[in-house]
């Protein structure tokens, strides 16, 4: 058991020291930080010079409500000014810099407004959207008074349909809750798929590395496969701990230090039972996917042939995350249920839906269950490939080689 232990913290503390856990690690925390505070950023880099837009009115009536209707909607940054000259002489002043651009008012055979738009480029698009909202405004007034409607009826046809959505059952979450806890959700799925993954992907390699170096069959000698395994798992399952707990604490007093990306993560106030389903099936993934894993590295020979071999696994991966994001609209289909207890796709289902949802208790105990069983099932089973694999050369062909490695085994 003191080799186990010798090999876990040799495992961890290699990879926490090393050049590339660091710099990934600060490279992550840098962008975590930055989406964090998208807002400010944007903000401190964004242009708040206003901008001039020249208006030649061809009907003598289209500018001051164009102007009221912008000024009513609480776009300051645009600053309409009216010109009476031809609109060769206003191309000449968009093409020397001194307008953003000119807009044409008319009518429509209709008698309704219409306009053209001349810029030097049409990328701005929330300059033209704001022009656009406007004058829509303005021809809903015109076209609804022509057909003898009041304002007071114009704004009761236009008002929001009354729709209470109510929940009956028991403790439901509100629809708000329900938005925030998806934002939640969704950040914690995207953690879980891609620590799995980039993780599961570590101990591969160091597997493969170990073997295609030799270094293996220096290893074997003093501890046996089975406790390098282990020890390896749980290194790396330490490391990825590590750097979870670490990115989310970032990232957590990052965006509450931010009203407006509070409101926007739904992290005003995040449930205690969300953050400890959060570990426990991130945990309980990684432990399932690194067995698998640690198992399939023991097979290959060489580093080349790593991708090969894990792809099945890492698909299994990609199709949960999918499945996840499906549920995150509709977190009761029945397609989720089922998914749910699957295993390999209970880590981010389950998670998913005690997020959302209130989920009995006996449910997430069967699939937490189900997990624990698959886990002890596939480490068993991979300690006794691992104790062969490690021990095979050669070209790995399929998973025919499984079958080779549990033969090394018994001898």
């Amino acid at each position: 058991m003191n080799k186990f232990w010798i090999v876990l913290a040799h495992t961890y503390f290699t990879k926490l020291k090393s050049k590339s856990f660091l710099i990934t690690t600060m490279i992550t925390a840098l962008l975590v930080f930055g989406v964090a505070n998208l807002n400010h950023i944007i903000e401190f880099f964004s242009d708040d010079e206003t901008k001039t837009v020249a208006v030649i009115d061809k009907t003598n009536k289209l500018y001051e409500p164009l102007k009221a209707q912008l000024k009513t909607s609480g776009k300051k940054d645009i600053d309409l000014q009216m010109f009476k000259g031809t609109e060769e002489k206003a191309k000449e002043k968009v093409q020397n810099g001194e307008w953003q651009a000119y807009v044409v008012l008319g009518y429509d055979d209709k008698q309704l407004p219409k306009a053209a738009y001349y810029a030097m480029t049409v990328a701005d698009s929330d300059t033209l959207l704001q022009l656009e909202h406007a004058l829509q405004q303005i021809k809903t007034t015109l076209a609804t008074a022509k057909i003898g409607l009041s304002p007071e009826q114009v704004k009761e046809l236009y008002e929001p349909v009354v729709f209470d959505k109510v929940a009956l059952e028991k403790n439901a979450k509100t629809e708000e809750e329900l938005n925030q806890a998806r934002s939640l959700v969704y950040i914690l799925l995207f953690a879980i798929y891609i620590f799995v993954i980039m993780y599961g992907n570590m101990i591969t390699m160091e597997v493969a590395t170990e073997k295609s170096s030799r270094v293996m069959e220096i290893l074997i000698s003093s501890a046996s496969p089975v406790q390098q395994m282990f020890g390896k798992i749980f290194g790396v399952a330490l490391l990825s701990l590590t750097q979870f707990i670490l990115l989310f604490v970032i990232g957590y007093t990052s965006i509450k230090g931010n009203s407006e990306m509070t409101s926007i993560f739904g992290f005003e106030q995040i449930p205690v039972a969300t953050l400890v389903y959060a570990v426990v099936f991130f945990l309980l993934g990684y432990f399932l996917y690194a067995t698998l894993f640690a198992l399939l590295g023991s097979l290959v020979s060489r580093i080349e042939e790593v991708q090969q071999m894990i792809t099945p696994v890492t698909l299994l991966v990609v199709a949960a995350f999918f499945i996840a994001m499906f549920g995150l609209s509709d977190p009761e289909a029945p397609f989720i249920t089922v998914t749910s207890f699957i295993p390999f796709f209970a880590p981010m289902i389950m998670f998913l839906r005690v997020g959302m949802l209130n989920v009995s208790i006996w449910e997430v105990a069967l699939s937490i269950g189900l997990l624990v069983a698959t886990i002890s099932f596939f480490a068993y089973f991979g300690a006794k490939v691992y104790r062969g694999g490690v021990l095979m050369y050669g070209k790995t062909t399929s998973f025919k080689d499984i079958k080779k490695a549990l033969q090394l085994t018994k001898k």
